[in-house]
């Protein structure tokens, strides 16, 4: 049987009180992930053979999210959930098969409760199937109206109920199966009759009802997973639930976290077994982490790749490789392109960018690379800057292997500093230096007897007018 999604992401989202129009709501990130982009990934395995997401508000911003990931088509008029389906009606109208649901702002629901709904529906011999959950307190909460062979017959707003029905503590959240074929013949009978003129998706249970078609539920045994971010305090509340699996995930994979409240990694992150992440670490995109490393405190890294057996702290990586036996840190700052090749050592606060920084070299503490190739066993010494750019233009230079860089040097690219080379300290080196020369560039030392003297009684009488 043919299964497909529809995924509602057309809202405001007024409640995330944002001054800004090219925001969608589901656009918002948990984990520099979208909202929406975690629906889609738990939709994902479910082999679906077509997945439709309907935009609306904030929609450009919504529509490079999803592309790739699913069809888009518009609702230019928020006319409620049900108006919002009959968009996908040009795509799906006719077609013979299951269609499941979901709003793009549930981002904790799983694929393993989707599927179960899904078999639930077609087990079942359904035409719809809606995926509920059981609550002590149900107020604010539709709730699921059965008859007494289990059937599903009304989802009752709490404002409709009577005194019985305010009772009941199953209630509907949010996720149908639809027959599709079905779906789409009785989306033309929905009826504005409501006080906002909108078209409400959950009228289609009556609808159903009335023409003697099989309505079922399904209970969801995790409650949060159907929790929907409407505001900035349900934004962080989904966040601390998700950060929570996937911090379960790699300790149970064998990463040690230290503190695990206060780490943040995302889900495309890979750490091997035997890691160590020490508190106050954030690691997100597409970071791939290796066995052995000691990860933290307070580091940052972001589309990073990172061997075996290094230990980073305080450091800030962006974009950037990071191989075996490596020390970074702490305050170091590596942005796109960086390469830390094995046995390197990287001290405190250093800042580094499109730089392939050779196997065994040190820069100990307080310089500056940009857009340059360092060789193997190369000592970068304090202070040292390789100005790249020259207001207009980047340049690129060479410090080929064994070379030493002396303290307080400016390397003024593009130039190359050949094998076993060495810069004086405080030179500014502006000429390629040749294998194993010393360059060396600053004017000549000149000392004034009994000048400080003069200089200080100078600045005193000016300093006492």
């Amino acid at each position: 049987m043919n299964r497909y999604a529809i995924v509602l992401a057309a809202g405001k989202g007024s409640r995330m009180k944002s001054l800004r129009d090219d925001i969608s709501k589901v656009s918002y990130p948990i984990l520099k992930v979208p909202l929406v982009d975690y629906v889609l990934r738990s939709l994902k395995p479910l082999g679906l053979s077509r997945v439709i997401t309907v935009l609306g508000f904030g929609g450009e911003t919504s529509e490079k999210i999803v592309e790739g990931k699913a069809e888009v088509v518009w609702q230019r008029e928020q006319k409620g959930t049900g108006h919002a389906i009959m968009q996908a009606s040009p795509l799906l109208g006719g077609l013979e098969g299951s269609t499941i649901i979901c709003c793009g702002d549930t981002p904790l629901l799983t694929t393993q409760t989707l599927d179960d709904l899904l078999k639930k529906h077609e087990d079942s011999h359904n035409d719809l199937t809606i995926l509920t959950g059981i609550l002590d307190d149900p107020r604010g909460y539709g709730r699921i109206i059965e008859n007494g062979g289990g059937r599903v017959v009304a989802i009752r707003e709490q404002k409709d109920c009577s005194e019985e029905e305010n009772g009941i503590r199953k209630i509907n959240a949010g996720v149908y199966v639809f027959d599709n074929r079905l779906l789409f013949e009785c989306l033309p009978l929905l009826k504005p009759g409501n006080k906002a003129k909108e078209y409400y998706l959950t009228d289609l249970v009556g609808i159903f009802n009335e023409k003697g078609y099989r309505v079922g539920a399904m209970v969801c045994e995790d409650f949060d997973e159907t929790l929907g971010v409407n505001d900035r305090v349900q934004l962080a509340a989904a966040a601390k639930i998700i950060r929570g699996r996937i911090n379960r995930a790699l300790m149970l994979s064998g990463v040690s976290i230290e503190d695990p409240e206060n780490t943040y990694i995302g889900p495309d992150v890979e750490i091997g077994p035997d890691t160590v992440i020490a508190p106050g670490t954030h690691i997100y995109g597409h970071t791939k982490i290796g066995c052995g490393n000691h990860i933290g405190p307070s580091t940052y890294l972001e589309n990073t790749a990172i061997g075996n057996d290094n230990v980073i702290e305080f450091c800030h990586i962006t974009d950037s490789e990071v191989f075996n036996h490596t020390t970074l840190g702490p305050y170091f700052r590596a942005r796109k392109g960086v390469k830390v090749r094995d046995g390197a050592h990287i001290g405190n606060f250093n800042e580094m960018k499109n730089v392939d920084f050779g196997e065994g070299s040190k820069c100990a503490h307080l310089s500056y690379l940009g857009d340059s190739d360092i060789g193997k066993n190369v000592n970068v010494g304090c202070g040292t800057i390789v100005a790249n750019y020259d207001g207009v233009n980047k340049f690129h230079s060479k410090v080929d292997d064994n070379a030493f860089i002396g303290s307080g040097t400016i390397l003024i690219s593009p130039v190359h500093m050949g094998k076993g080379s060495l810069s004086a300290a405080g030179s500014t080196i502006t000429k390629d230096i040749e294998e194993d020369s010393m360059g060396i560039a600053r004017g000549r030392q000149e000392n004034k007897p009994g000048y400080a003297i003069t200089y200080h009684r100078k600045a005193l009488d000016k300093k006492g007018r």
